[in-house]
């Protein structure tokens, strides 16, 4: 991927990001987008501009990362009852296995180490860690993924001056496959206490606990 349309700073940000668990470091250190002024989707550039972002933005970013050194731009969508807030996270491979980058103001929903054979393997890594605060259902439902991004490389993702929507928008649209049965959702078992109260942890306080 050439990187003429890219700054100086922005190239020199980036190319500092060279292995996935440096691109973590960036996001966990970049403050969580709590969307003070209304929903954002920043494009990557924009979020280097404004220096924050939520977890669509975050996972941009690090698929933008990964790309710089010659790896896909593939995204991860998991998505959830309706109770809940969906969640993406960028992926990447390393001997056949699959990893995950995640920003999320969250203790949990976190980076995945590439040991994961399948997407569906790593998606499942998410389950027993993703439930509601307020009573411990377990809400995740399904996932889609690898998105890859190249898709919409002809509309500027990557250094777009506008916000894009369209990339969560065919996140939504696009098939997701399903990670329970009815019968499975039927019989699930809140989370205990204790993981309810681990879960209150944020990384970024604010009156708003988003993804």
């Amino acid at each position: 991927m050439t990187d003429h349309a890219w700054t100086a700073e922005e190239r020199r940000v980036l190319r500092s990001l060279r292995t996935p668990g440096r691109i973590q470091d960036f996001l966990n250190e970049l403050p969580q987008n709590h969307e003070p002024d209304g929903d954002t989707c920043f494009s990557p550039r924009l979020v280097l501009r404004h220096g924050r972002a939520h977890c669509v933005e975050g996972a941009m970013l690090a698929a933008v990362a990964l790309r710089l050194v010659g790896e896909r731009p593939f995204l991860l969508d998991l998505t959830t009852s309706d109770d809940d807030q969906d969640h993406v996270v960028a992926l990447f491979r390393r001997n056949a296995h699959w990893g995950a980058i995640s920003k999320t103001n969250h203790a949990v929903l976190r980076y995945r180490e590439p040991v994961y054979r399948t997407v569906r393997e790593l998606a499942m890594s998410y389950f027993h860690e993703y439930f509601l605060q307020s009573n411990g259902k377990k809400t995740l439902r399904s996932y889609a993924g690898p998105v890859d991004l190249t898709r919409f490389d002809r509309r500027n993702w990557m250094t777009s001056e506008e916000e894009v929507w369209y990339v969560p928008e065919y996140l939504c649209a696009v098939s997701h496959k399903p990670v329970l049965t009815r019968g499975q959702i039927a019989s699930l078992r809140a989370a205990d206490w204790v993981e309810r109260r681990a879960g209150e942890i944020v990384e970024w306080e604010d009156g708003r606990k988003t993804c």
